[in-house]
């Protein structure tokens, strides 16, 4: 392919190996609907552009059906609502989250020990998510929390449970836990997809990680209006500073605007932030193989060196990659409960 981006873009297709899909049509007339648009290439190409061209093209491309609109291109819809191949990945996942947690969900809610891998790995992650982001980035740290507790008796919870004693421990971040545990599984699936031949990764679209990053948005926005009201929300955006009122007319309306202006930003750089991590090693390992083709016709002892060189630079390349993977959805979770916890806390 000509334009390597295209390979880590959203499509409404999905690629495989030629051998495995070999389109065979006879005439323009046997393409289906969802192909019109390959039809007017063929008209604007004055008889250039045979079907024989369009067996070739089709062949290794997968095409989603679209019932709801018109294709363009292979990568750009003309018209009404088209399905896209991120899109079919993201109901695949939606659907696998929600059969894995509904089978989870009543041996947690037992309150049993955790048996097997599949229950311990699952409920771990689901512990660290609690214990290691939404806890420490939300929850008040004010002082007289922890006054009445010294490091020698400091109460333990019962596992799983929020009970200190026969008490209710109260934890400002547990109110957040499902939407974190969501957008945790949600990317970290979303980035493990795009390590699967033929499939792609979500998560390497602007519009689903500004998707995400706007479900941020929206939980600060609605967290921090529940705790302080509408007005006390915005008037939380300035913080606390005793200044004389002169120099206070003048100088809080510019923090106001400053600080509701990196609100804003903080969540769009949110977005960017995934989106570029993902991106950026797809498109360095697609370098990488690119060598091979680019000695392909050199001779026989570079061409091997260059393959092997390739191939194993991008197998340790992909090891990296699948660290990323787990990195960046937990980085997405803990900077989104960092947002979380400073638009539910006092300035």
């Amino acid at each position: 392919m000509a334009n390597p981006i295209l390979h880590i873009k959203d499509a409404y297709y999905f690629e495989v190996p030629k051998a495995l899909w070999r389109a065979d049509y006879k005439s323009l007339e046997e393409l289906p609907p969802t192909l019109d648009f390959l039809k007017k290439e063929v008209a604007d190409s004055h008889g250039h552009f045979t079907i024989a061209d369009v067996n070739k093209e089709l062949s290794g491309k997968i095409v989603i059906p679209q019932p709801f609109g018109r294709l363009q291109s292979f990568y750009a819809a003309e018209s009404g609502f088209c399905i896209s191949k991120f899109m079919v990945i993201e109901l695949m996942i939606a659907g696998l989250l929600v059969l894995i947690f509904s089978r989870l969900a009543p041996k947690i809610a037992s309150g049993k020990a955790p048996k097997g891998y599949f229950w311990n790995m699952f409920e771990a992650t689901l512990m660290f998510v609690r214990d290691g982001i939404a806890r420490p980035a939300i929850d008040s740290h004010d002082e007289h929390d922890h006054s009445h507790h010294t490091p020698g008796d400091q109460p333990q919870e019962e596992y799983g449970h929020g009970h200190v004693h026969g008490a209710v421990h109260h934890h400002d971040g547990d109110k957040f836990l499902p939407i974190l545990w969501t957008m945790f599984f949600f990317v970290l699936f979303c980035n493990l997809f795009g390590m699967l031949p033929w499939l792609g990764a979500p998560t390497g679209a602007f519009g689903v990680t500004l998707a995400l990053a706007c479900c941020t948005f929206a939980t600060t926005l609605i967290g921090g209006t529940l705790k302080f009201g509408v007005i006390g929300f915005w008037k939380n955006q300035v913080p606390s500073m005793d200044l004389p009122t002169p120099i206070a007319i003048f100088l809080k309306p510019m923090i106001f605007f400053i600080e509701v202006l990196g609100l804003v930003i903080k969540h769009g750089v949110l977005a960017i932030r995934l989106l570029a991590n993902m991106v950026a090693g797809h498109l360095v390992l697609l370098s990488i193989l690119g060598l091979i083709m680019g000695v392909a016709t050199a001779g026989n002892l570079l061409y091997g060196s260059v393959s092997i060189a390739s191939v194993v630079g991008s197998t340790l390349l992909s090891l990296l990659e699948l660290f990323v993977c787990f990195l960046q959805a937990y980085v997405f979770t803990f900077l989104s409960a960092l947002f979380i916890g400073a638009a539910t806390h006092q300035h």
